[in-house]
């Protein structure tokens, strides 16, 4: 990869733009959840203790080009302030007069922020004269929002061309885990597939079979390839119109040496409730009246066991109805010996999207996973092989 990070940048005395993803859950004006919040911190105070100006660059909601006060970002301010440590100054637009006295303004150790980028048009467009009024504000250009590397906007694509540019701390823990799971990994890699549709991740099935030596499938997705082998899955939540594409996927793993496991027994309820009475059933056993919820035991030993015969582990979905008891078990029990393995250092464990991210925390094994991208749907385009705009404008 060609992109910089900050340790290859000059920021004493330099004005540097940051693209930040501090997209963060508010209510009545009070952050509610500020991890993503706390992720860009390292990013921030490193550029202060080289002597470099940070001013950020976000989008907040969905405004649609108009100015929205509900979506104004000067009500992270007092967020920010707490998590640096150190003033933040707000500018009350991300281009102009409003930006570049802001800026101008700007004290030493002070952090400046910008209004939301997406208050004009021109950014989800990735227009090049809103990207120009933008680099007029910095010296140096640096993206640590990953998790919107997937869109083409200005202040993500064309403002990268614009400046000389590196990846923020968290940008680059990203693409580094990213890189040593897929990338350049070691070998065996296993992946967890889960979810509910086969339909939203043909192209990630598509890509990792040709990449992983393992490809676990759980979830309502691994229900539509029962029902492609043939199995009755009684009313077990499946896509009955892609069974040709799961036996497709299932053939052109056989091509490429890729062992997909799918489960040899399953959990089964009548009713999908917390506390349902279930029962183990093999898999192609499911009574009709019955629902699939969640992978057996005899499955999760067989997933733990290819877990210590490999050495790289993807996981993005779970493996189960994991938000109603007791069908989180083998989501849980998985995500636990994966997170033994990575502790004893046998393991190199990566993990993201939504649902995997509040399933591993759920499990208590999130802190001992390598790395958890919160990143989802550039996380998800990423292990689909494609090339995230982000990313690319920063790689030149």
């Amino acid at each position: 990869m060609g992109w910089k990070t900050l340790d290859d940048m000059d920021l004493k005395g330099k004005r540097v733009l940051v693209r930040v993803d501090i997209n963060v859950p508010v209510v009545d004006g009070a952050v509610t959840d500020d991890t993503r919040i706390q992720r860009i911190v390292p990013t921030v105070r490193d550029i202060l203790a080289k002597g470099g100006k940070p001013i950020l660059l976000a989008h907040f909601g969905r405004p649609g080009g108009e100015r929205r006060q509900t979506l104004s970002l000067k009500q992270l301010v007092p967020a920010l302030e707490s998590a640096f440590g150190t003033k933040v100054r707000f500018g009350e637009d991300c281009v102009g007069y409003e930006a570049e006295m802001a800026v101008a303004n700007q004290g030493e150790g002070e952090v400046v922020l910008l209004e939301n980028t997406r208050f004009h048009d021109g950014e989800t467009k990735n227009s090049a004269k809103l990207a120009e009024g933008m680099a007029k504000l910095g010296d140096i250009y640096c993206n640590d929002a990953f998790s919107a590397a997937h869109r083409a906007h200005a202040s993500t694509e064309a403002l990268a061309r614009l400046l000389p540019s590196c990846a923020g701390r968290l940008m680059q823990a990203e693409l580094s885990a990213l890189e040593t799971a897929l990338g350049n990994p070691q070998r065996p890699v296993t992946a967890v597939v889960g979810g509910a549709k086969v339909s939203t991740k043909l192209d990630l099935l598509g890509n990792l079979i040709e990449k992983v030596d393992n490809l676990i499938i759980g979830g309502g997705m691994a229900n539509t390839f029962l029902l492609a082998k043939g199995y009755d899955v009684g009313k077990s939540l499946a896509e009955h119109a892609m069974t040709d594409t799961a036996a497709q996927i299932m053939a052109k793993a056989e091509e490429t040496g890729c062992r997909i496991i799918l489960p040899s027994d399953v959990v089964v309820a009548e009713k999908f409730e917390a506390h349902a009475p279930h029962k183990v059933v093999p898999a192609d056993q499911c009574p009709a009246d019955a629902m699939i919820l969640d992978a057996g035991p005899e499955t999760v030993a067989t997933i733990c066991k290819t877990f210590e015969d490999s050495k790289t582990l993807i996981w993005n979905g779970p493996l189960g109805a994991f938000e109603i008891e007791p069908f989180d078990a083998a989501t849980n029990a998985a995500a636990l010996k994966a997170a033994e393995l990575t502790r004893a250092g046998k393991l190199v464990s990566v993990a993201g999207g939504g649902d995997t991210v509040a399933a591993l925390n759920a499990s208590g094994a999130a802190q001992d996973f390598t790395y958890i991208s919160t990143a989802g749907g550039a996380f998800l385009e990423w292990m689909e092989g494609k090339t995230l705009p982000g990313v690319a404008a920063l790689d030149q």
